[in-house]
Parts: structure tokens; sequence; C-alpha cells
């Protein structure tokens, strides 16, 4: 498992969603999915995330002089598990969620800038909706939304299939 500031970096955050889906992608693709990360904080930035293992070099080619290298992400390395987060202060917990939503607005803001966007056509959804549950109804909640997504999340890109990304934040909003 990788450390909380290991992953809370941007740039290191946009490349491992790049490639949270399993594609391996050479840096050459990273740069076309994610073009407004300069090249060499691109370089910089996967050396750091092959340094710390979350991302393995699959292949490496010679192209025109230079090696070219493809990455796969290690998705085991990428989840801060529950004694990670129990350890997290309210201030790392606070920088985390400002870089999750900063993540979720730069992502909408790539999507609307796209053309054509079309939120209704594209089944965009951004909704809240209160649910009053005890601890143990919420967890299976939560294990229900995660099986769904989970049982998706293997499909693989083709015609009429669109990369979503499944975002889900939630926050308790009166006393326990």
């Amino acid at each position: 498992m990788a450390t909380a500031d290991l992953l809370l970096h941007p740039v290191r955050l946009r490349i491992v969603q790049t490639l949270l889906d399993g594609r391996p992608l050479t840096t050459a693709q990273l740069r076309e999915e994610l073009p407004e990360i300069p090249v060499a904080t691109m370089y910089r930035q996967i050396a750091v995330l092959v340094d710390a293992e979350v991302l393995d070099v699959v292949d490496e080619r010679r192209v025109r002089g230079t090696v070219e290298r493809t990455y796969r992400l290690r998705r085991e390395r990428v989840e801060i598990d529950a004694a990670a987060r129990a350890a997290m202060s309210t201030e790392d917990h606070r920088r985390a969620f400002t870089v999750f939503v900063g993540g979720l607005l730069g992502d909408f803001d790539r999507y609307l800038a796209g053309e054509p966007a079309d939120p209704t056509a594209d089944g965009v959804t951004y909704q809240q909706a209160p649910v009053y549950l005890t601890d143990e109804e919420y967890r299976a909640m939560l294990a229900e939304i995660q099986a769904s997504v989970t049982a998706r999340m293997g499909h693989e890109p083709g015609p009429g299939r669109v990369r979503r990304m499944v975002s889900l934040v939630s926050v308790p909003t009166g006393p326990r």
C-alpha cells in the first residue's frame, strides 16, 4: 500500500486515475490522455510512482534512440487501507478530501470542454440523498454499492462503451 501523501499529489492522482481500468499505457499515451501536464512533470511523477512500486514497467522498446516504457497500475498499491485512514489526522482528511474534490472538478471541467458535451445524453449525474441508517445498515449499503461497481469494472472497452468515473462521497450531516 502506498502512502496517502504519495497518492494525493494532484498529478500522481491523475496518472493513477488514468490507469485505473487496467490498460497498460506508454508515457506517450499518458501524455495524450493528460495533455495539460507538462512533459517534465509527467516523467518525474511517473518515476516517483515506479519507485514506490505503484506502477510496474511491463514493456520496454527502442523508439528513435530512446527507450519507451509501458506502465501498468498495481491496484493493490493504491488503496489506502482502514488502518492508514484511521491514522490520518483531521487535517490529513481535509487535505485528502480537497484533492479528491479538486480531481472531480478537473474531470468535470475537462468533460465540459470536450466536444460535444451533452450532460443529459451522457448520463452525467450529481445528486445527494439523505438516508437515515444504523452503522450496520450503512455498511451493508456501501457493500452493495461496491459490489455493483466492482461487478462492472472488468468490462473491456468496446463499441458503445464509454469510460465513466464513478465517485462516491458520504458524509454524516447530523449528530450520531
